[in-house]
């Protein structure tokens, strides 16, 4: 097929310097960190709404589908192209912090904009998004978060990003710029209210860009606590420490709670140099002299190797406004802990963790170079040990298939606000990279590894395995972020939303060309 018609025409209309068609372009375009699709005809990084605008309708107008690509650091295919004629929107170009709001407490920014640079914005004004972002918050991008559901630092107490974004501004297929929220409005205001009237922003959160492109977005503010505190506990079983987990998320104890399996928690020990970077930040972090010193005394106390082995960590962040509040909280979550069977033990990746926040995309890669993939179920408190079971019932029966072909399996479990319990199983293995596995990392820590032949066998053992877990979690009525084309959202709807959400999606997009596909929606 030839591209040439659409080449020129992007060319004219925002710029042959913005548009790419190399090699390399095209097959990072193609893949996240698990998913490969086929390769689009061009790539477009525009700077602004204008720019994306005109290069949606000129493709769309052409009969090419459009596909938003932000960080890339999904692993479920979310905008990998179904088909080649298709372009890729590089929202990396829209970086910009627009505006932040002291006296109104928000934020607004391009949607190409990371977790990190909103971070590193807000904490010299001494504030902070209430949900921080997300375990990949270097490198990924506010449109793709909310498209995507993005969590973790912060959600155990604030939700996700969708919870707190106030209003977005989005390219629709023909090119129509459409705001939500109060800039909505004739005669537009500051971003402050959410839903006057229907909450047409709900609508184009957690949607994988079916319905448009994110351009902008607005998010509420709030002052960073001025004390933190943090506590790690060792479970012998992933029972044991969920209940733990869900009654601390009850009691609204952390911002963040989360379980670690045993090889993770043992994947955190650490040579010399490394603790020593660490420290530095730990101590950067504190907030005073006295209290960094109580801090690196408390990381040299724990070290790395502080987790009985075979043991299931849990690791919780506490924060308040004062060191009494927060010692209040500390204090009831070691008595739920504890009560629940776990034996306390020192808090070094909890503090750590915050103390090098978005420090880098390395852990796209596993600890020894190899590859991995997650899926998520989101369910109810107390649903958890129902799914933890069901899961291990699932798993069991492929033991021996999974050693012969050296796939591994750990398990991650969070809290999402305080009625929300996430559970997060990923498949290790060896592998080929793909092209984000080299982008990513750090130059120094790529070159740490020899990069794994291919592995055939391993992996199409890993998507079977993926397919029968996504269809446990269907099976169990639970939810799951990160949607993309893996999880089959639109099939898992009774008629009446789903009719409600085709006819929304025929509406603003006619010719089915945003994003196809994608949640289940051609």
């Amino acid at each position: 097929m030839s591209h040439a018609e659409l080449l020129d025409a992007l060319a004219a209309a925002v710029g042959a310097d913005a548009i790419r068609t190399d090699e390399a372009a095209l097959d990072l375009a193609a893949s996240d960190v698990h998913v490969t699709g086929h390769r689009p005809a061009a790539v477009a990084r525009p700077h602004d709404a204008a720019g994306v605008a005109a290069a949606v309708s000129t493709a769309t107008a052409l009969g090419y589908a459009v596909l938003p690509r932000g960080g890339g650091l999904s692993y479920t295919g979310g905008y990998a192209p179904p088909a080649a004629k298709a372009i890729t929107i590089d929202m990396r170009g829209m970086d910009r912090i627009l505006d932040i709001s002291e006296e109104d407490m928000t934020i607004t920014v391009q949607a190409g904009v990371t977790w990190k640079q909103i971070n590193d914005a807000l904490k010299p004004r001494g504030l902070r998004l209430p949900f921080i972002g997300t375990f990949s918050g270097a490198g990924a991008t506010v449109g793709g978060g909310l498209g995507q559901g993005a969590l973790f630092f912060g959600s155990a107490r604030y939700g996700s990003a969708a919870e707190n974004v106030l209003g977005i501004e989005i390219v629709l297929a023909d090119g129509t710029l459409l705001q939500t929220g109060q800039r909505a409005l004739a005669r537009a205001s500051r971003p402050i209210l959410r839903t006057f009237g229907p909450d047409t922003t709900g609508l184009f959160t957690h949607d994988g860009g079916m319905f448009g492109i994110k351009t902008e977005a607005s998010f509420r503010l709030i002052r960073a606590p001025a004390e933190q505190g943090y506590a790690s506990f060792a479970f012998a079983s992933l029972e044991e420490a969920a209940d733990a987990l869900c009654e601390i998320a009850r009691a609204d104890l952390a911002e963040e709670v989360y379980i670690l399996d045993p090889s993770v928690a043992g994947a955190v020990h650490t040579d010399t140099v490394t603790m020593a970077k660490t420290a530095v930040s730990v101590a950067r972090d504190a907030g005073g002299a006295i209290k960094a010193v109580k801090a690196l005394a408390s990381l040299g106390k724990g070290g790395t190797r502080f987790i009985p082995e075979g043991h299931f960590s849990l690791h919780l962040c506490a924060a308040g406004r004062c060191a009494a509040a927060v010692a209040a909280d500390l204090e009831e979550a070691h008595r739920i802990a504890t009560h629940a069977g776990g034996q306390p033990v020192a808090p070094t990746i909890p503090r750590v963790a915050r103390a090098e926040l978005f420090a880098n995309l390395n852990g796209v890669l596993g600890p020894t170079g190899g590859r991995w993939a997650a899926l998520n179920a989101k369910v109810a408190h107390s649903d958890a040990r129902r799914l933890i079971a069901a899961f291990d019932a699932m798993i069991a029966p492929h033991a021996e298939e999974m050693a012969r072909h050296g796939v591994t399996f750990t398990r991650l479990v969070s809290a999402l606000a305080n009625h929300c319990f996430s559970f997060e199983p990923v498949f290790h293995w060896r592998d080929t990279w793909l092209p984000l596995h080299r982008e990513a990392p750090e130059p120094e820590h790529l070159a740490g590894f020899v990069e794994p032949s291919s592995n055939l066998g391993a992996r199409a053992l890993v998507d079977r395995l993926r397919a029968e877990t996504v269809e446990l979690f269907r099976s169990l009525g639970a939810a799951s972020n990160q949607i993309g084309r893996t999880y089959p959202f639109r099939a898992a709807l009774s008629p009446a939303p789903d009719q409600f959400l085709s006819a929304i999606k025929a509406a603003l997009d006619p010719r089915g060309l945003m994003n196809p596909g994608v949640l289940g929606f051609a």
